[in-house]
């Protein structure tokens, strides 16, 4: 299976990314990808609420998705969208959702981020994407022509119980698109992902948003390819750009024949207090 990832510096106007997004859609294609996967907040990435309440839409509305969809369908390509902000109307706030979409066109799986981002950082930054945002409450797994593909976005990269719910599920290949900003990347992205790899016995695709953002955020970079073992096949440090690896699918069936951490889990009650 060959992949291309979309490393991208995305700004607050929806349609120049869409126009972004479809070019490496084609640019995946012609590279000989067979999915191309796209960061968190692929369409905008705008921290002025009231700038981008003009932009942000419900998904049947959405330019990016609908301008992706027709991109799948043109090139024959599966696109992971690796998350888009859109209205909600049954909560009045806003949802982080993921998509995968196929070489029709036509929607395969919808994620809605679980974990909400709500921090004070040492550096000062402060996040409360509670505030804007609804979670979603269900893990999901889609199937794909090369295996089982595990859905989340950022922050849930923290949390191992949806790797293990995934994985459980038949997960070969776990995408993680993000918008990890710098200091906590720096600390914490690359041992973050390997471990999930590593405990998922499963490919970890992580796409990033990367550099200083039109809005005045700056993302950390490093997609990451990282295999079940947790050896790091791509590395695509600052630079935006579109990145291709090819992974080596069989390299599942020996890991998890070394090492068969699947085949050992056991689930946990309580606790006993001593």
């Amino acid at each position: 299976m060959r992949i291309a990832l979309f490393q991208m510096t995305a700004g607050v106007d929806p349609e120049a990314n869409a126009r972004a997004l479809v070019h490496a859609a084609e640019e995946a294609r012609a590279g000989g990808a067979d999915m191309l996967f796209t960061p968190e907040m692929s369409g905008c990435v705008d921290q002025n609420r009231e700038r981008s309440a003009r932009v942000i839409v419900p998904e049947e509305q959405d330019p990016v998705l609908s301008a992706m969809q027709d991109a799948a369908r043109r090139t024959g390509l599966w696109v992971h969208l690796g998350s888009l902000a859109l209205s909600d109307p049954q909560s009045g706030k806003r949802l982080n959702r993921g998509f995968l979409i196929d070489d029709r066109g036509a929607i395969r799986a919808r994620y809605d981020k679980m974990h909400l981002f709500d921090v004070d950082l040492p550096s000062g930054e402060t996040w409360r994407e509670s505030n804007s945002y609804v979670a979603g409450d269900q893990a999901v797994a889609a199937q794909t022509p090369w295996g089982r593909l595990g859905l989340a976005i950022c922050y849930d990269l923290r949390f191992p119980d949806l790797f293990r719910a995934l994985s459980n599920a038949g997960a070969d290949i776990i995408s993680v698109p993000a918008a990890f900003t710098v200091p906590t990347g720096e600390a914490h992205w690359h041992v973050l992902l390997r471990a999930r790899a590593i405990e998922s016995a499963a490919f970890v695709v992580a796409t990033a948003q990367t550099g200083q953002h039109e809005d005045g955020r700056a993302t950390f970079g490093h997609s990451l390819v990282i295999d079940p073992w947790g050896t790091v096949l791509l590395d695509a440090g600052r630079a935006p750009g579109l990145y291709f690896v090819d992974l080596p699918l069989a390299r599942l069936d020996d890991v998890r024949a070394r090492i068969p951490v699947l085949r050992h889990r056991k689930p946990i009650g309580e606790v006993m207090l001593v």
